[in-house]
Formats: structure tokens, C-alpha cells, sequence
């Protein structure tokens, strides 16, 4: 059993920059997949980034490539999300997930999942 805690979310101007963490609990969190998802209201869950149990490989959603960063501590159980040049539709809950399979967190099939964290960027 993994329990996922999201927080750092907030308000933010355009252009601007936050830093979600995502703590997991567990004593096995070096061996999962980890993932972003963030929901904006009315709309479906989408991906936003992923990252392999050993940090080695992310994957990115095309919206955020080159102005966010998914990076992950297994020394501190912990997997980050690093957030650049916010835009106002960049607003939505963000929800980490956590899986064993790579493929499966990143196609939002992650076993476990975070109660997200509200983002919300001003123009």
C-alpha cells in the first residue's frame, strides 16, 4: 500500500513558478513509477509528466515541455514537479500517481493515487 500526499499548489501570476511535491508513504517507494495528472474543472484527467522508478526516463505532455520538470528523491520519498512560465491554463488540480509499471502511471492507470493539490494561475 502506497499513500500519496500532494501539496505546494497555489495562486500564481502568469509567468511565474511553483514547486509541487508529492510525498509517498512506504518503505517500497524506490520501486514505483511515479506521475502528474492535473484536472482542470469540466475537464478530463490528463497526464503531465511521468518518471521511472530510477529517475532515468520522464515523459512529458507536449503543453509542458521545457517549462516543467518531474524529478523524484527516493532517499526522501518524495517526487517533484517544478513548474516555469505558468500560464493561465495551466490551472487545475495536479494529482501524483504511483505505479509499478511505468507505462501504466503514465497512461493514467497508476494503482495509487494523491488528493491533489489546487493550481491557480492569474493572468
Amino acid at each position: 500500500q502506497v499513500q500519496l500526499v500532494e501539496s505546494g499548489g497555489g495562486l500564481v501570476q502568469a509567468g511565474g513558478s511553483l514547486r509541487l511535491s508529492c510525498a509517498a508513504s512506504g518503505r517500497t517507494f524506490s520501486s514505483y513509477a511515479m506521475g502528474w495528472f492535473r484536472q482542470a474543472p469540466g475537464k478530463e484527467r490528463r497526464s503531465v509528466a511521468s518518471i521511472s522508478w530510477s529517475g532515468t526516463n520522464t515523459y512529458y505532455a507536449d503543453s509542458v515541455k521545457g517549462r516543467f520538470t518531474i524529478s523524484r528523491d527516493n532517499a526522501k520519498n518524495t517526487v517533484y514537479l517544478q513548474m516555469h512560465s505558468l500560464k493561465p491554463e495551466d490551472t487545475a488540480v495536479y494529482y501524483c500517481a504511483a505505479d509499478r509499471l511505468l507505462p501504466r502511471v503514465a497512461s493514467g492507470l497508476g494503482d495509487y493515487w494523491g488528493q491533489g493539490t489546487q493550481v491557480t494561475v492569474s493572468s
